[in-house]
């Protein structure tokens, strides 16, 4: 029988949709048991809350076949790749409506839900990235629909989950095993805490006064390459990436050879994107392995101690915001009084986190982790 490729891209795409618990292929990695970011719902919708899966499919394939060719190609291009390769806006009527079962659904939320979060109940618990023609726009008549434009907010939970609560690195003693994190760029020089690299010293080593922000990568104590200076409002950070430019990770030349540190490695996959937005600045995990972010503006400004923050595959987080800093006052604080650009310093640990909770007590033992030093100037 003659297939037209309108239905060869439908069928494909209706293949590559996203699994509900229960189908045996759910990646429970992008759900999680708990932490600070599950959203508003964690809950995976079943197959029969709101209407059969013969319903869906039925329902999906008329969509999609209103929908044309080359907006077709490109909704299938990121499904298949996961987000990894660039991938155009899919621009759809907003008020459009769909109903599946005794449940109506917008036309984007729909698709939001059959490639890629079954469990979505309301499009209020997505941020639209910054690389979509849609950022910004206030109730457009056409809305991009491409679900890998989209993340997941990240909610801090309040109180925060146990393992989060742990005081600051500084209280490690520098002649500590565990105090000093080495460079491979700067001759040997050993820095005094696991905070790394002050502002100034970032500012000098970049050599640039026009960037936003530097980020170091460390494996461990050591610092593996150079700084990277960042002038353009995003940055893709990754390890490995079918398209895109940015900070790659797997291009560095490390001298560690812990097999923890070989593996983690291979998980950072697509790795994050560091976007400076009106807001702040927001940190989204495109790999398929939690993230691990502590910043000063992520936690209440009375607080003793500052907390790590769990964000699951999917999610987004406003990991620092400019004015919040400026007006940090922490009298009470040791790291604050030593170093005083601590505010404007984002640690970000792949895969493994540290705390109270886990074996590594310290940024510093953990396998693969970035410094973010933000130009306050």
């Amino acid at each position: 029988m003659f297939r037209t490729k309108r239905t060869g891209l439908v069928r494909r795409l209706w293949r590559s949709r996203a699994p509900v618990e229960g189908d045996g292929d759910a990646d429970t990695r992008t759900h999680g048991s708990g932490g600070c970011c599950m959203g508003k719902s964690t809950k995976v919708a079943g197959k029969t809350s709101a209407g059969t899966d013969a319903e869906l499919k039925s329902l999906t394939h008329s969509i999609l076949k209103q929908i044309k060719e080359k907006q077709l190609e490109g909704l299938l291009q990121a499904v298949e790749s996961k987000g990894g390769a660039r991938s155009p806006c899919l621009l759809l009527p907003s008020k459009v409506d769909t109903k599946l079962g005794q449940q109506s659904y917008s036309l984007p939320l729909l698709l939001y839900k059959v490639f890629r979060w079954p469990d979505l109940m309301d499009c209020s618990e997505l941020k639209r990235l910054s690389c979509c023609e849609s950022y910004g726009e206030i109730n457009p008549e056409l809305v991009c629909c491409n679900p890998h434009h989209m993340s997941r907010l990240c909610e801090l939970e309040s109180p925060p989950p146990p393992y989060s609560r742990y005081p600051m690195d500084f209280l490690k003693p520098p002649d500590s095993p565990d105090s000093g994190p080495s460079s491979t760029e700067t001759g040997g020089t050993t820095y005094s805490a696991p905070v790394g690299l002050s502002d100034p010293q970032a500012l000098q080593e970049s050599g640039d006064r026009s960037h936003w922000c530097v980020v170091a990568y460390w494996e461990e104590k050591t610092r593996v390459g150079r700084l990277y200076s960042v002038q353009e409002p995003s940055l893709d950070i990754f390890y490995d990436l079918p398209q895109g430019n940015g900070f790659c990770l797997g291009q560095l030349s490390s001298d560690n050879k812990s097999p923890l540190a070989q593996m983690v490695r291979t998980k950072i996959g697509y790795g994050i994107q560091l976007s400076r937005e009106p807001d702040g600045v927001w940190v989204y995990n495109r790999s398929c392995y939690p993230i691990f972010i502590k910043s000063a503006t992520l936690d209440n400004p009375d607080s003793r101690t500052l907390l790590v923050h769990k964000v699951f595959p999917g999610f987004s987080i406003k990991a620092f915001d400019f004015e919040k800093a400026d007006s940090l006052q922490r009298p009470n604080d040791h790291e604050f009084t030593q170093q005083p650009r601590t505010g404007f310093t984002v640690q970000i640990s792949f895969v493994k986190g540290w705390g109270q909770c886990y074996t590594r007590q310290f940024i510093s033992s953990c396998p693969c982790w970035l410094e973010v030093i933000f130009n306050n100037q």
